[in-house]
């Protein structure tokens, strides 16, 4: 798939795209409008076809290549990946598209994991896909031998569909959770990386098992902040000023249940958006 160039200067009034396979997106754009309040957000929540976990990278490359397609209807000056698998499937195939656009993607927080332990035992949780990723596995087996940190790595299965469904706090998820924090803590980790843009909402279940089961402080790692950071550099190196004035508008789109998405909003984000779901084969 071929996409036409931007005009050059990007103008500092056109969007920033962000999507993920679902409401992990919402985890980044917290940070992103933290950074960046008085810019225009699109964001894309593609709950219809999620989760990505269980996708070939083929798969997930095709969705991420029709997301863009859609973003550059709508004049985006860049792209923000906010979805871990889709960074490890398809960024690369992304910016060799599109290398005229801004495009960041997110890392499971294996670097920030090593550098703040003590330890010397390091937790990432993160999707089976991620860590099955050779990005993934390359990034942690550089670190460790650059650093001696040993990586543990934790997936998640089925935790991405607990937070979809909203449901951050029942006995099924502080189960869930549980029984993916424990083995890390048992292994020796003093900081534990979120590995997936939907996990940060469930960031105060992780603390509170970690207070109450570990006799060390644990360091938890969001990496949105960092993301967010990033993009704000690659958009000043581009020439595009940073907007001030009056707090940005948030579209957003989904190929899932435009209800699901609006009460994500107001209820992990707290921000107002126009939320709109697309019809089969818009996006």
């Amino acid at each position: 798939m071929a996409f036409s160039a931007f005009p050059d200067p990007v103008a500092a009034e056109a969007p920033i795209g962000i999507f993920d396979s679902g409401i992990g997106a919402l985890s980044v754009l917290k940070h992103v409008t933290t950074l960046l309040p008085s810019d225009h957000i699109v964001c894309f929540a593609d709950s219809g076809h999620a989760p990505y976990g269980g996708k070939s990278d083929e798969e997930i490359t095709t969705r991420v290549l029709a997301i863009a397609a859609f973003m550059r209807t709508k004049s985006v000056k860049a792209i923000v990946v906010a979805c871990n698998t889709a960074t490890a499937a398809a960024i690369d195939t992304l910016r060799k598209q599109c290398p005229d656009l801004i495009v960041v993607g997110v890392e499971p927080g294996v670097k920030p994991a090593a550098v703040f332990s003590s330890t010397g035992k390091a937790g990432v949780l993160a999707t089976a896909s991620t860590i099955a990723s050779t990005r993934f596995r390359t990034l942690c087996e550089r670190i460790t031998e650059t650093t001696g940190i040993e990586i543990l790595a934790q997936a998640c299965a089925g935790l991405v569909d607990q937070i979809e469904k909203g449901d951050l706090d029942s006995p099924e998820t502080v189960a869930m959770v549980e029984g993916y924090v424990m083995p890390l803590l048992k292994g020796g980790a003093d900081t534990i990386a979120l590995g997936c843009t939907h996990y940060p909402f469930v960031e105060p279940l992780i603390d509170a098992i970690a207070k109450r089961e570990s006799a060390n402080p644990v360091t938890i790692i969001d990496t949105g902040e960092a993301v967010a950071r990033q993009l704000e550099r690659l958009l000043q190196q581009k020439g595009v000023q940073r907007l001030v004035g009056d707090p940005g508008k948030i579209d957003a789109y989904t190929t899932g249940d435009a209800a699901a998405l609006q009460y994500a909003f107001d209820k992990l984000l707290g921000k107002p958006a126009t939320v709109t779901a697309l019809k089969s084969g818009e996006a």
